[in-house]
């Protein structure tokens, strides 16, 4: 059996690595199972491809299709065409996709018409929120799946609700974090740490990256003075992704506290995140982590896809509602923040399980 594993951006890199350690092992013992990674250059910054495969111990991929960067419609159409090019020219049993980014979406419909099963890891997660294009891919991608593996009940029933039958949906847990428990003793302490003269939870970590939030200067400036003045006692480290870069650049921030920074390596901004007092992001798979880790969590969102990181971990939506940064600053900063508890199946096993379901699939 020959599985096609797709990359496309910086979180695929950190849930396909434990997946590709399975196969590996599952090899070594003698079933037959193989994989090819394709990467399809969806990210081509090198501080969010390259450095992952690298500091991640993950092969280079067996072929990139540099699509890069573009409109949704220009990225989505390059990666089809290069997907269609890749599977005709190397057939495989099965694509594995992971995530919800454009390549999940675009390189589920080709493999599909080419009557080729797909499996999605992390398949079922929904935010309600159908301007995020994220969950069109996550729609798209579920109405076209043949194998679900889900991180939570929540996904389950999202699934369930949708028509999918029991026996294709795997309940398996967070591949992410299999890579985040296995690489916790690799953590790397930053230059920026001594630099910036960092105690451990004495600073905040600060991302952002979503359009609702970066692509306008006027949303972005008052959401950076309300953080900055509520932190005021704290650095706030904010690794700058590319797109909100852009934005930065046309604005005059002033306020000492806070610290702009290159994107950072996974197992650098985990040190960080791991030591902060607090996060505040948009992004989902931090949400994860912070859960995992038990750092306060402060989600920069009106919703989210990982209700379970609210329900059981340490994360609060606050959204840009003024009134709710500021009241979880307050509880933050008062001691009195909820402590985790980890979802059921977050444990570091959830890659094997996969492989374990597919073998049995397929009967190898």
């Amino acid at each position: 059996m020959t599985i096609t594993i797709v990359a496309g951006a910086r979180p695929n890199f950190m849930k396909i690595a434990p997946i590709i350690e399975a196969i590996k092992k599952s090899n070594q013992s003698g079933k037959n199972i193989h994989y090819r990674l394709v990467h399809t250059g969806q990210h081509y910054d090198k501080n969010l491809s390259d450095t992952f495969f690298e500091s991640l111990n993950i092969p280079f991929p067996d072929s990139n299709l540099e699509v890069k960067s573009g409109t949704q419609a220009e990225q989505t159409a390059a990666i089809m065409i290069g997907f269609e090019k890749e599977l005709q020219q190397h057939p495989c049993d099965l694509v594995l996709v992971v995530g919800d980014v454009t390549s999940t979406m675009a390189c589920t419909i080709v493999a599909k018409k080419a009557h080729i099963k797909v499996a999605h890891v992390e398949a079922g997660i929904r935010s309600g929120d159908i301007t995020m294009p994220e969950e069109i891919n996550r729609i798209v991608t579920d109405s076209l799946t043949d194998y679900f593996f889900t991180t939570s009940n929540h996904a389950n029933n999202n699934l369930k609700q949708l028509g999918v039958t029991k026996d294709k949906i795997f309940f398996v847990g967070n591949v992410m974090i299999d890579t985040l428990l296995k690489n916790d003793v690799r953590f790397q302490k930053p230059e920026l740490w001594d630099q910036l003269h960092l105690e451990a939870k004495k600073y905040l970590v600060l991302t952002l990256h979503r359009p609702s939030n970066v692509d306008e200067q006027e949303q972005l400036s008052s959401m950076l003075s309300l953080i900055t003045n509520l932190g005021k006692d704290y650095p706030i480290i904010f690794p700058v992704h590319p797109r909100t870069k852009q934005v930065l650049e046309a604005m005059h921030i002033d306020a000492p506290n806070l610290h702009f920074v290159e994107p950072l390596g996974y197992l650098e901004f985990n040190f960080l995140v791991k030591h902060a007092l607090a996060v505040l992001t948009d992004s989902g798979g931090i949400t994860e982590e912070t859960t995992v880790m038990n750092v306060p969590c402060i989600t920069l969102r009106e919703n989210t896809e990982r209700p379970e990181t609210c329900e059981l971990g340490t994360n609060v939506l606050a959204g840009k509602d003024p009134e709710k940064i500021e009241t979880a600053f307050q509880t933050l900063l008062s001691g009195k923040w909820k402590d985790t508890t980890i979802p059921k199946l977050w444990d570091g096993k959830t890659a094997e399980r996969i492989i374990e379901h597919l073998i049995n699939i397929y009967q190898l």
